[in-house]
């Protein structure tokens, strides 16, 4: 494998597995404190759970909550990473608001927290920047993340009052929407013209 190709698969890693880190750290401190922090996830419609917009996605309920989410954003978070760190960070911070913009003016009145916003965000940006690309390594990992996670799609729908559907639905759509607007689409190749 040529060393341009592994520099940017460990970028990529690199990038997602800080971002991991830090929820991580994120959720012990919150558990020595008593899981305080999750009532700064984002509260819809309340001026005052709007600022939990930022956050949401670093707030989990406990262990088994963000150990669900932590494979996935793993999973995901690498192949929106080997996009670039500009990409990179410009997809995560487009879902996260935006997703949580979603989330406060349509969600359930209760706290919404949790990574699946931005997993669900990060699946939505895969499935859409090969459509908007017209780039078959784009469209291949797409059909991939369609292929082996299609069925959390589902998720975007309600099944459990403990689970944030909308969380889930508003970071899919914050995901197409930021592939629309990080796409790169191909350029057409310039003709040359013979007489």
């Amino acid at each position: 494998m040529p060393r341009l190709v592994v520099n940017q698969w460990l970028g990529s890693l690199r990038r997602v597995f800080w971002l991991v880190v830090l929820i991580w750290t994120l959720q012990a401190v919150n558990s020595a404190y008593g899981m305080n922090f999750n009532a700064l996830g984002i509260y819809p419609r309340d001026w005052q759970g709007l600022s939990g917009i930022f956050i949401w996605p670093l707030l989990h309920a406990n262990v088994v909550h963000l150990l669900m989410n932590t494979v996935p954003l793993l999973i995901f978070g690498f192949f929106v990473a080997l996009r670039g760190t500009g990409a990179f960070i410009k997809a995560t911070l487009l879902i996260v608001i935006v997703g949580g913009l979603g989330v406060w003016i349509f969600g359930r009145p209760a706290y919404h927290i949790g990574a699946s916003g931005l997993v669900f965000g990060y699946l939505g940006f895969l499935l859409a920047i090969g459509i908007y690309e017209k780039r078959l390594g784009s469209l291949l990992v797409g059909g991939m993340m369609l292929f082996y996670y299609g069925g959390m799609i589902f998720g975007v729908l309600p099944q459990n009052g403990f689970v944030s559907w909308e969380g889930h639905l508003s970071g899919l759509l914050a995901g197409v929407l930021a592939a629309r607007l990080l796409a790169r689409p191909e350029r057409p190749k310039q003709r040359s013209e013979r007489k």
